[in-house]
């Protein structure tokens, strides 16, 4: 029997001696994806890697104000958001931090990253227009441009100015038009409005096909949503209304990005790359054009059988930088114009 003095001893030596217990392998990521479009990838990752994925989702705009209210104590590794404005905006706030990756510069074209790689495009969102397939003949649409014609004069709905899908595909008409055209054209938009502007990107294919509008523009993945979605009325609304891709005769339908930034207080940045690679990934990249509705980040990957019903389009092939840089001057012209 050991004595209490032996005792002592003895748990003092194990103390010294004992194998320090490390951490398990992890990554932390804030996400504003939902849960179910984007959990089974980061189960998938696990299962290869090992590493465990800590998901937090919440809005866009509200991950933004987290990580700049938390700074460099975040426990956030890897940002996933959607617009290139919004990456730009992190990436303006020093919330992120440059990475080198060959898998990740092989990957995804340049056109759809950050020139200094701060931020990653992982998939591809087209911003077209719809229309009202009874009231409307796709030979009647031509660009983004010929919207304000007066034969549309009453008959466009679209979501508010604050919406930052519509500031990027301002921005993109600055990059291209510059300011004082754009501005004349978002003017022209407005006098063409069929009702004030309100509600999300469902919200203008239901209004079109109640009959309160006859085009509208909309992000495809919403319109891939509805045309499966479980809600009969969803879907017999967007039954009512056909794709058209605009500009195809010139700079190509305006595209923006789904993507990733690796923050720069990151305490578990290794893995966050791994994640960040594996989500740029053919495996992964097919799963977000079979499941989000989404497009590939490049060419040669599988899509579902609801994009390819749409055909093939030419796409922009503006740098998705140029987006998040020219978007406080979208803003002011949209504001001038008068779009609410």
């Amino acid at each position: 029997m050991l004595n209490l003095k032996q005792k002592a001893l003895l748990a003092l030596l194990s103390a010294v001696f004992a194998v320090p217990a490390y951490a398990a392998e992890e990554v932390n990521l804030y996400s504003a994806r939902k849960e179910a479009l984007i959990k089974p990838l980061l189960d998938r990752f696990t299962e290869q890697t090992g590493v465990t994925v800590n998901l937090i989702t919440a809005k866009a705009d509200a991950l933004l104000k987290r990580l700049e209210s938390e700074g460099k104590n975040t426990p956030a590794d890897l940002l996933i958001t959607t617009d290139a404005g919004r990456l730009h905006r992190a990436k303006s706030a020093g919330l992120t931090q440059a990475i080198e990756s060959y898998a990740l510069t092989q990957a995804i074209p340049a056109s759809y990253r950050d020139g200094e790689n701060h931020w990653f495009g992982l998939s591809l969102r087209a911003r077209p227009i719809v229309y009202v397939k009874d009231k409307v003949k796709a030979e009647e649409l031509s660009t983004y441009e010929a919207l304000t014609d007066a034969q549309w004069k009453g008959r466009i709905c679209i979501r508010s100015s604050s919406n930052i899908y519509n500031q990027s595909l301002v921005s993109s008409l600055v990059a291209t038009n510059g300011v004082e055209a754009t501005e004349t054209w978002a003017a022209g938009l407005v006098n063409n409005f069929a009702r004030p502007p309100k509600g999300g990107d469902r919200d203008q294919v239901k209004a079109a096909a109640s009959g309160q509008c006859d085009i509208a523009i909309v992000n495809t993945y919403y319109l891939a949503g509805m045309l499966s979605s479980k809600d009969e009325a969803q879907k017999a609304a967007a039954d009512k209304v056909a794709v058209f891709w605009p500009n195809q005769a010139d700079r190509g339908a305006h595209v923006n990005v789904s993507g990733a930034a690796i923050m720069a207080a990151s305490k578990n940045k290794e893995n966050a790359v791994k994640l960040l690679e594996f989500l740029s990934s053919d495996e992964s990249q097919q799963w977000y054009a079979e499941t989000n509705g989404e497009y590939p980040i490049r060419d040669g990957i599988a899509i579902s059988e609801q994009l390819k019903s749409w055909g093939e389009f030419k796409k922009d092939t503006l740098n998705l930088d140029q987006l998040g840089a020219l978007n406080p001057e979208a803003v002011r012209l949209m504001d001038r114009a008068g779009w609410k």
